[in-house]
Formats: C-alpha cells, sequence, structure tokens
C-alpha cells in the first residue's frame, strides 16, 4: 500500500478573491498625491477656458462690452446663434463636412491596401515605397505650401474643395499606413496560410480577414484624419479664395472687423464647430488611444 498521496494543484482565485486582494494592495500603497495635484491642474487648465467660452456665447455683444469680459452673463440670450446662422455658418458647416467626409475615404482607400502590401509583399519596391511613407512624417505642410499651390492651380482645381482634400489626405496617409502597417503585422500568419489554400486571392483576404482583424486601427485611422481634416487651416487658407468654398476655419475670420471683434459671436461660433469634434472623440476615444499607442490591432 502506498503512503504517497496525490496533492490537489491549489484552486484559481475568484473574481472575489482578486477583488480583496487588490483592496489590500490599494489599503497597502500610499496615494499619489502629485499625480492627483497634477491632474486637478490640468483639468482646472482645461476647464477653465471653456467655463469662459460658454459664458461669453450666452450674453449679448453689448452685455459683454459693457460688463466685462469676467463677468457672468446676467440675461442668457440667443442672439450670438442668430448671427453665426446669418454669417453662413451651415454653408461652413456642409463645406467642412464634404472635405472631412471625403479626406476619411480617400485615406482609407489608400493606406488599407498599401499597408497589406508593405506587410504581405517581399518586394523590395514596396520596402522603398513604405520608407517613403515614413518620410512624410518629417515634412510639415507649410515647407511644401508653394509647389502644392503651383500644383493645384495647374490642375485647376484652385478655390475648390479638391483643392482641400488631396493635399490634405496627402498629409494624413504617412502616419495612416504607420498605423495599419503595425496592425497587419499582428495578424496571425497561420490565418493567411488557411485562406491560401482555400484559394482564397488578395483582395478577399485583404477584406475578408486583415479589415476585421485590424478594425481598431482602421477606426483610430479615420478618426485621426477626420479630426485633422475638420481643424485644417493652412490648406484652406492658401488654396481657396471665395466665400462659397469656405470651411469652418476660416468662416470664424468673419467675427473679426476692421474696428473690433465680435467675442459672444466668435465663441459661440467656436463652441458650434467644435461640438461634432467632441461627440466623435468622446465616442471613438478608446480607439483613438489604443491605436496611436500601437494597440489597436490586438
Amino acid at each position: 500500500m502506498s503512503l504517497t498521496t496525490a496533492t490537489a494543484p491549489p484552486a484559481a482565485p475568484g473574481p472575489k478573491g482578486r477583488r480583496s486582494r487588490q483592496a489590500r494592495r490599494s489599503r497597502l500603497e500610499p496615494p499619489n498625491r502629485w499625480a492627483g495635484l497634477l491632474t486637478i491642474g490640468w483639468l482646472i487648465v482645461v476647464a477653465v477656458p471653456l467655463l469662459v467660452m460658454i459664458s461669453w456665447s450666452l450674453q449679448s455683444r453689448d452685455a459683454y462690452l459693457a460688463e466685462g469680459p469676467l463677468a457672468p452673463p446676467r440675461a442668457i440670450t440667443a442672439e450670438n446663434l442668430v448671427t453665426v446662422f446669418d454669417s453662413g455658418f451651415l454653408q461652413f458647416f456642409l463645406n467642412t463636412a464634404v472635405v472631412t467626409v471625403a479626406c476619411v475615404g480617400l485615406t482609407l482607400m489608400v493606406a488599407v491596401p498599401a499597408a497589406y502590401a508593405i506587410v504581405r509583399s517581399p518586394s523590395r519596391i514596396v520596402a522603398a515605397g513604405f520608407r517613403g511613407f515614413l518620410l512624410g512624417l518629417a515634412i510639415p505642410a507649410q515647407a511644401t505650401i508653394i509647389p502644392i499651390y503651383l500644383m493645384i492651380a495647374r490642375m485647376g482645381l484652385y478655390d475648390t474643395l479638391g483643392a482641400i482634400i488631396l493635399p490634405t489626405t496627402a498629409f494624413s496617409l504617412p502616419l495612416a499606413v504607420l498605423v495599419l502597417a503595425s496592425a497587419l503585422r499582428d495578424v496571425p500568419r497561420e490565418q493567411y496560410e488557411a485562406m491560401t489554400l482555400d484559394g482564397a486571392s488578395s483582395w478577399r483576404m485583404m477584406f475578408s480577414l486583415v479589415v476585421p482583424m485590424s478594425l481598431g486601427s482602421v477606426i483610430t485611422v479615420g478618426i485621426y484624419t477626420a479630426l485633422t481634416a475638420w481643424n485644417g487651416f493652412i490648406f484652406p487658407l492658401i488654396l481657396t479664395q471665395s466665400e462659397d468654398q469656405r470651411v469652418l476655419t476660416l468662416g470664424l475670420w468673419s467675427f473679426q472687423s476692421e474696428f473690433g471683434v465680435n467675442v459672444p459671436g466668435l465663441m459661440t461660433a467656436v463652441l458650434l464647430s467644435a461640438l461634432p469634434v467632441f461627440v466623435a472623440y468622446l465616442f471613438a476615444r478608446r480607439w483613438l488611444i489604443a491605436g496611436l499607442a500601437g494597440v489597436g490591432g490586438k
């Protein structure tokens, strides 16, 4: 008769055990007061200007000039909303939306196949193309504005929305290709081999395997491109002239005249133009941060 007895392996801790250990560890570790103070300081830096902008947008221009910039509004008025919409805000908003949607669509149409070719192709030409995309990260848009102006003028696109869409898309591609190529390298090689044995073409692998498995990075690239196009300033300023082609960032200039600035009207227009960006960031913040941190495809 054997005297040895089998020893059962220790049971895995359940969720209640993990929570109790985390609570015990949090009681033992001292609170990071410096981090808390810095967080409160940063919150004040961000919140105070936003509250001031809201306060200015709720009072009339006469009350703003009479009471001063730091006085809270005594009477809330919709006068600034009327002024903003009378200045052509809806046309500026529509132009900005067209530019943003077109830039996002073109960027994804070019960046996804380019990243797929970079990851899957052993060609040196494709590798050289990837290095060319990365070189675009080091070139500022201001340094290329004169060549871009000449190309747009010779293409007959000056003072059109296409003059804004093409260079904005071109400067969004380097980061988009870099993020997507990093995400596509995380797709297991066995998945590619299995679809190859099933006779799948490259296009089918890209749309049936690569895009679904790297959807987080695709969304991140779309959000980043949309933010860049929505807040673009230099290309609309240089490459458009007429009021019909004006976007929101240039439309804010209409509140500035030779003799002064309509501050309440300008703050109302700024808040309305930033509202879609804030909503998009609020709903897609997790994808944006994860993708820019390089883990969006995992």
